[in-house]
């Protein structure tokens, strides 16, 4: 049972909100892994294809799941689910877009991972495109059955809830808690949660119009800090907006000089507190004058007190000294972003990808970059790049294919190094995901994997590897 002060208890009560006592299962457990969906002990791969078709309804969405093993990730071992799945609530409709988001994390307590699943343009009622969110909970089969999680009563049509989905124990109390985002109705759902989809307290956040997400411990107290970039007036750039738990409530401190959409946590300088990327993919224009011809990352450092706003972050683009390419115009650099320790050295390793690379005459061929972490920090020494066009990757660069559309790292094999995996939304008009394994040196193309909407058994599948959980 989660425990909160009488102080607190008694500010949520005036402000509307009941808190619910909720038990935990007999055999509470925490899973392994946030991303452990069948309990195996590896580590699995949940992306989303909202813009598929089920059946003949178009754009209705599904999310493919990838089970890890020792070997990595093969088509023998997946689940295909849909809102025509069984035990999934909803009706697969036009344009709802299951699979626009993806988070994953033991809401239930049960030691199996769940998944949480953004529609951001599920309709209700007459309500066209307001959006919503499912949990698929997981087991020893894996994930099966789900509940929908509670919606603001204030939704607004084609407002887009759901399309940003992050989970963590942002308080503390060991329980796995989400955040989702969709124009200006934020959400905070603490848990535990029971299998209705009922969390212990649900509030609203004021976070802005902000349809992005990322969540990370940046000042090392164990509890998770909430990001939410956003646009302001003002500030053409943006800023981020990120929510720390203090023992009592949640504080507000704002970052104005981060810029960029796509966020990952991770320790890129071994220092024991967790650093921000944030993927700024824009190109510069009249409208946002910041920024890098092609895209850029930047890194904002964490501390006892989370990053310093007046510090001076690390970027990175195509331009930088030792990083392959150059930046051009659309190259969206930072469309995605990733952290993970691929070369088992204690430092996080970033992953950066630029769907809209083109390469030769292949336009939007896309482009995945690794930078890797030091004592200093992120570093663009030994810096790589990696397209279809790279000596033991799969396939061939072609135009729209858009490598790089999600990424992720993370350890599949349980060997402590953290393999790629890579969206290809664009491979065949259908999609795909690609996996490069990693060695003490970095990431190597032999064996590596490239599994397409046609190899996964995914049918009219438009955009498979869009969205890859974090």
């Amino acid at each position: 049972m989660r425990l909160r002060t009488t102080t607190a208890l008694a500010a949520l009560v005036a402000a509307g909100v009941t808190p619910l006592t909720l038990t935990a299962p007999a055999a509470a457990a925490t899973a392994t892994y946030t991303d452990d969906f069948n309990g195996d002990g590896y580590r699995d791969v949940a992306t989303g294809a909202a813009c598929s078709n089920v059946g003949d309804v178009s754009c209705a969405g599904v999310v493919v799941v990838l089970y890890g093993s020792s070997s990595g990730l093969t088509a023998a071992k997946k689940t295909v689910i849909s809102q025509k799945s069984t035990g999934v609530p909803g009706t697969p409709e036009a344009g709802d877009l299951f699979g626009s988001s993806l988070a994953s994390g033991d809401l239930d307590r049960d030691g199996y991972a769940d998944l949480v699943v953004g529609a951001s343009g599920e309709s209700i009622g007459d309500r066209d495109g307001v959006g919503s969110a499912t949990v698929l909970w997981g087991g020893k089969s894996g994930l099966s059955g789900g509940a929908t999680l509670p919606q603001p009563s204030s939704l607004a049509e084609y407002g887009g809830f759901g399309q940003g989905a992050a989970t963590g124990d942002f308080d503390g109390d060991g329980a796995t808690d989400v955040t989702l985002t969709g124009q200006s109705q934020t959400r905070l759902y603490e848990g535990p949660f029971t299998r209705t989809g009922t969390p212990a307290i649900h509030t609203s956040v004021n976070a802005g119009s902000t349809y992005e997400v990322a969540a990370g411990d940046l000042n090392g107290d164990g509890a998770a800090e909430r990001l939410y970039p956003h646009l302001v007036d003002g500030d053409p750039g943006g800023q981020v907006n990120y929510w720390r738990w203090t023992g009592m409530k949640y504080t507000r401190t704002t970052l104005p000089g981060a810029d960029g959409l796509q966020g990952s946590v991770a320790d890129i300088d071994g220092d024991g507190y967790g650093d921000l990327v944030l993927g700024d993919y824009v190109d510069p224009s009249t409208d946002k004058p910041t920024g890098h011809l092609g895209g850029r990352i930047s890194v904002w450092y964490g501390g006892p007190d989370g990053p310093d706003p007046a510090q001076q972050p690390t970027v990175i683009h195509q331009d930088s000294p030792d990083v392959p390419g150059a930046g051009e115009a659309y190259d969206g650099f930072g469309a995605s972003v990733s952290t993970g320790d691929i070369n088992k050295d204690g430092y996080a390793d970033v992953a950066v990808g630029a769907p809209g690379e083109a390469l030769g005459s292949a336009k939007n061929a896309g482009m995945v970059t690794v930078l890797f972490g030091s004592a200093s920090g992120l570093t663009t020494k030994g810096a790589k790049n990696y397209t279809q066009n790279t000596a033991g990757v799969p396939g061939t660069a072609e135009t729209w294919d858009r490598f790089g559309s999600a990424v992720r790292l993370v350890d599949l094999t349980k060997d402590g190094r953290a393999e790629l995996v890579i969206g290809v939304d664009g491979e065949n008009n259908t999609g795909g995901i690609w996996s490069l394994r990693a060695t003490s040196t970095g990431l190597t193309t032999t064996g590596a994997v490239d599994l397409t909407a046609n190899a996964l058994s995914v049918k009219d599948a438009a955009d498979l590897g869009r969205a890859i959980a974090q």
